[in-house]
């Protein structure tokens, strides 16, 4: 006979006990003098991972454990010192029936004062739970990231977008399709490299296209009330399709909706492909509502080509702080490693293909400045592919804000990056490279 929620939550009760007991005690944060208000929650579903945060006026303490030995699969925290309000309470209907990994949210008083949160998982997961201080538009919060035991591929993803976009006839399973492109590639490595001026690029060419910020990360913030990280994606999305359009090339999306992705994992995912050269999108934002312009910069290793590049950076870079990473995390001394890896070839590169692009977007709209800025951006942090970030406008000026978000002017943006990227590609088009493997 199944177990009612009453007799789950009764076991959860005694699970938790001997975990404290085993533990020696309780979790993390001291506890706050008195109950915090509950300011906001929030759910961001994506295949990549689904987070769950709970924003209040004042720090949380907290247990949480996985209960994997009676089904269902469910993740419990317990937060003290919190009441139960009809907001909380509403947190269960938020949960989609596509989400991922939650098949259902439940709420409620587990002792007095004691608030129980129980997800059940429809897979196995590894959670992150962690608290995050105050920052910017944010108070203190509970972040609950369900994370797949297996992160997904991005390089899987990738080929199954291109089998779903073959005729049915024509569709072979994965393993199949990844031989065919390492085929393809050794078969470029072995054939004689052209002289220069002969050179085309005639391999499979792929492109990572990165949407700035998305999820709890807004981004910049117009006047009108757009967001950066909604502008940023729909351009992101637009240049992938015409990039899908041309011969030879396959784009990965870093982020293929609203959800918060590391800048680490952005460079990551780049890697994890092969790719062979990253465009992050993004939206600028100023002091002043007169500033206007579109911009492109690329790293630099040896400070940056200005104050305004500097301080565009240093905005950049807190993202994630605003969209909240677990520094806790095992990787993060790896993911430094890899951040505070660059190139002089790279930086060269990088400058090549943000001049390249800068001309066209020059077709567009007017140039903050007229030259590719340099900065310490850690999404450019990939040392063997041309990295580059556009500005795309600034969304603080009300008159470009009202331009990116018209379909018209975002088609033109997109087009233009196009051609910037083909100009850039016909003069300096990447070697054969290593089979994907």
């Amino acid at each position: 006979m199944p177990a009612t929620d009453r007799q789950r939550d009764e076991l959860e009760l005694k699970l938790t006990r001997r975990r404290l007991l085993a533990a020696g005690g309780a979790l993390l944060l001291p506890l706050p003098a008195g109950a915090a208000g509950l300011v906001d929650l929030r759910l961001w579903p994506a295949a990549d991972y689904t987070r769950l945060t709970l924003e209040y006026g004042g720090p949380l303490r907290f247990t949480q454990f996985m209960v994997r030995d009676t089904p269902p699969l469910r993740l419990v925290v317990d937060l003290e010192d919190v009441e139960l309000t009809p907001r909380l309470r509403d947190l269960v209907g938020r949960v989609a029936a596509d989400d991922p990994y939650i098949a259902r949210l439940r709420v409620g008083l587990n002792r007095p004062r004691v608030l129980r949160l129980v997800v059940e998982l429809k897979e196995d997961i590894r959670p992150e739970v962690f608290a995050l201080a105050p920052v910017g538009p944010y108070q203190h919060r509970l972040v609950l990231d369900l994370k797949p035991l297996t992160p997904p591929d991005p390089l899987l993803a990738l080929l199954r977008e291109q089998e779903a976009r073959l005729p049915e006839a024509e569709r072979r399973d994965e393993m199949a399709l990844l031989r065919e492109i390492q085929r393809f590639d050794a078969e470029q490595q072995r054939r004689p490299r052209p002289a220069p001026a002969e050179r085309g690029v005639d391999r499979l060419l792929t492109i990572a296209v990165d949407a700035g910020h998305g999820g709890e990360d807004p981004g910049a913030i117009g006047a009108r009330g757009t967001y950066e990280k909604d502008v940023t994606l729909t351009i992101a999305q637009r240049l992938a399709r015409v990039l899908e359009g041309e011969r030879n090339r396959r784009v990965l999306l870093t982020r293929d909706g609203d959800y918060f992705v590391p800048l680490r994992e952005r460079v990551a995912k780049a890697r994890r492909v092969q790719a062979d050269l990253f465009v992050s999108i993004h939206a600028d934002a100023w002091v002043r509502p007169d500033a206007r312009g579109s911009s492109v910069f690329a790293l630099s290793d040896r400070g940056a080509s200005s104050a305004a590049a500097a301080m565009m950076a240093r905005r950049e870079n807190e993202a994630d702080q605003i969209g909240g990473i677990n520094l806790g995390g095992h990787d993060a001394q790896i993911a430094q490693v890899l951040l505070d890896l660059s190139t002089t070839a790279q930086i060269k590169d990088s400058l090549r293909f943000g001049t390249a692009v800068l001309r066209e977007l020059e077709r567009v709209n007017t140039l903050h400045k007229p030259q590719v800025e340099q900065a310490g951006f850690a999404v450019l942090r990939a040392p063997d592919i041309p990295s580059i970030l556009v500005e795309t406008a600034f969304i603080s000026n009300p008159d470009e804000e009202r331009r990116l978000t018209d379909d018209a002017y975002q088609q033109r943006l997109a087009t233009a990056m196009l051609d910037g990227i083909k100009g850039y590609l016909g003069k300096h088009p990447p070697a054969a490279r290593a089979t994907i493997g």
